[in-house]
């Protein structure tokens, strides 16, 4: 799904992108509550100057979901190539490094794609088929 933007707005967002740390930062709950209702279940928001990290609610074995997309524009879509590296980062980074996630690749039946997002879920233990230093 496209995102129509024009020159000033894509300056603008490129401006608002510098005035972020590299590392993420919490965003104070009544600056991303004031921007409308967030989507069902969000509970936290996390930004940088590369990356949005919206925290989401979820119930056992699951601790959270993280929704991850870039903060810029490349042709008419959020841009792309999230890497491992840096989704165990952000992770890290959103407190929950000490916990193991999962990305799930759906059945083409289930298959929803309309943004350059990734999700990982947090699990509140680690599953049998971790790998493991060690082990």
């Amino acid at each position: 799904m496209p995102i129509t933007t024009t020159r000033a707005q894509r300056r603008k967002l490129a401006i608002e992108n510098e005035k972020w740390p590299a590392t993420l930062k919490e965003v104070p709950e009544e600056e991303w509550r004031r921007k409308g209702p967030p989507p069902g279940g969000v509970i936290r928001v996390f930004r940088s100057r590369d990356f949005l990290v919206q925290v989401y609610s979820e119930t056992g074995p699951v601790l959270a979901r993280l929704s991850i997309g870039r903060t810029s524009l490349e042709g008419g879509r959020w841009r792309d190539g999230i890497s491992w590296d840096e989704l165990q980062r952000l992770k890290r980074e959103c407190g929950f490094g000490a916990y193991h996630a999962v990305e799930v690749f759906p059945a083409d039946c289930d298959l929803v794609n309309v943004a350059n997002l990734r999700h990982l879920w947090v699990l509140l233990d680690a599953p049998t088929f971790a790998w493991r230093r060690g082990g």
